[in-house]
């Protein structure tokens, strides 16, 4: 039997489920049921046992009773049940215009991208620019200031978070606040970036040029011969003058690559580990300079 033909032929037959005495909502176990029952009742007569026959192939096949279902007059096909929207604006004003429900949306969600890149500043990663030749040439700061060897300064990332899972580390460039003393002596205040040096317990010093830790000659394969500089001093050389033998516990001793050009601990002091912001991991700009640290 042609498919093209089914649903003409299955109108011509009239009302199938009373055919069979059902209900427009009866299930397939009831469709077999009562079309035993009815093929019993006719006694299977040329007639009757053909109504009742064509009823059942229609009704028991899913795709032809949907289409039957659909020529039945007075039918509606039941409409899907409303989905329950997720978006936390439809719950709480369910009756808003949809104009400003878009507008609120909009609103939401560039305020949401904002208090993500603001928290993600905050606690994760910073960007920092380098503004002086304190650190050159392991960071360049952009000429035509003193010292500086690039046309554009580099941008470096900070890792906000390394401290609070681990003890900072000897040689790592670390972005810190400022000693209340380094605007006296450098000019400047706010976020400085150095290499971290000293640490708590050490005995630190400097003899031409040259850092010794505990006595021994620190190797500092960062430091270029023409920015290594000649001076010589000892802890007690630092602010506050004639204070320390050995780094107290939670204190550091940063120093910047470019030691001849460089206002670190030396001049303002050592910084507590309060100070301390994070780690620069990474230097994302200008694109000749991206690297790892």
């Amino acid at each position: 039997m042609a498919t093209g033909t089914e649903p003409t032929a299955d109108r011509e037959l009239g009302d199938l489920y009373a055919v069979l005495g059902l209900r427009p909502d009866a299930s397939r176990q009831e469709i077999e049921a009562a079309y035993r029952r009815a093929a019993l009742e006719t006694g299977y007569e040329d007639q009757a046992w053909r109504a009742v026959r064509e009823a059942y192939e229609v009704l028991h096949d899913p795709e032809r009773r949907a289409r039957y279902d659909t020529t039945r007059d007075g039918f509606r096909a039941p409409r899907p049940p409303a989905k329950k929207s997720h978006n936390p604006i439809d719950r709480l004003l369910p009756g808003l215009p949809h104009g400003w429900r878009v507008a609120i949306d909009w609103v939401v969600t560039i305020a949401g991208a904002v208090a993500i890149v603001l928290a993600i500043k905050a606690w994760v990663v910073n960007p920092y620019r380098i503004p002086s030749s304190s650190m050159e040439p392991t960071l360049h700061c952009a000429m035509p200031a003193m010292g500086c060897e690039a046309k554009t300064s580099d941008r470096v990332l900070a890792n906000r978070f390394i401290y609070h899972f681990r003890d900072p580390k000897r040689g790592e460039i670390v972005v810190f606040e400022t000693p209340k003393l380094a605007e006296q002596e450098c000019g400047s205040k706010g976020t400085f970036v150095k290499r971290l040096i000293g640490l708590p317990g050490e005995v630190w010093a400097e003899r031409d040029g040259y850092v010794y830790i505990n006595g021994g000659k620190l190797i500092e394969p960062y430091i270029k011969a023409n920015r290594r500089g000649n001076e010589s001093m000892t802890l007690a050389d630092i602010p506050p003058r004639n204070t320390y033998t050995r780094i107290p516990k939670n204190y550091y001793l940063m120093m910047g690559d470019n030691r001849s050009s460089s206002c670190d601990s030396r001049r303002w002091g050592l910084v507590p580990r309060k100070n301390l912001i994070g780690e620069v991991f990474a230097t994302y700009w200008p694109p000749s300079r991206i690297s790892f640290h």
